[in-house]
């Protein structure tokens, strides 16, 4: 099987030539800002938004790393997106708009599976999607818990593991059988 250097021909954007020339530094950086127990205080420059000609790299934490993160999990990390290059990831990144398009048939359609939704009261998109949460009893009828872990960042699941585990095995337990 062939592997990739992160320095192959194939990188297509603005954010592989940021990322791919330190991988490890920027992931670290990217886990810190928005993980509850590294990210920067809220006066900071927001790593979300980043203006032109600027770079996100320059508005993630460098001198910190989330409890949760190993150096042997960064590791692993950052060689797999070495080995496999950054474009494959970015990608869903880089299409997001064309969902509207692509889901336009199914607009204002409830999801009717059951689901469970488990969130950090620090996440970002919690806060940015409030409107989305606060209309789960209509968006999913089928919704039979919603958890904002308090004080959790993006990371739920690497940040507090144990609650989560809890939380999904408590969900899966509720299903009714399949069969």
């Amino acid at each position: 099987m062939a592997t990739r250097s992160s320095t192959s021909a194939t990188s297509s954007g603005r954010a592989e030539a940021e990322i791919e020339p330190d991988v490890r530094g920027w992931l670290a950086g990217f886990y810190a800002a928005l993980s509850a127990d590294t990210m920067p205080p809220a006066d900071a420059p927001s790593p979300y938004f980043v203006p032109r000609g600027g770079r996100m790299r320059d508005r993630l934490p460098s001198d910190r790393t989330p409890a949760w993160l190993s150096s042997a999990d960064l590791d692993t990390y950052a060689g797999e997106f070495e080995r496999t290059g950054l474009t494959g990831a970015l990608a869903r990144y880089r299409a997001i708009d064309r969902d509207w398009a692509d889901l336009a048939d199914w607009d204002g359609a409830p999801i009717t599976q059951p689901a469970l939704f488990i969130g950090g009261t620090r996440d970002a998109s919690t806060t940015w999607m409030a409107d989305a949460i606060a209309a789960f009893d209509r968006t999913l009828p089928a919704l039979t818990a919603c958890h904002l872990i308090d004080g959790c960042g993006h990371w739920v699941q690497q940040e507090r593991p144990d609650e989560v585990t809890r939380m999904l095995l408590d969900w899966l337990g509720g299903l009714p059988p399949v069969g």
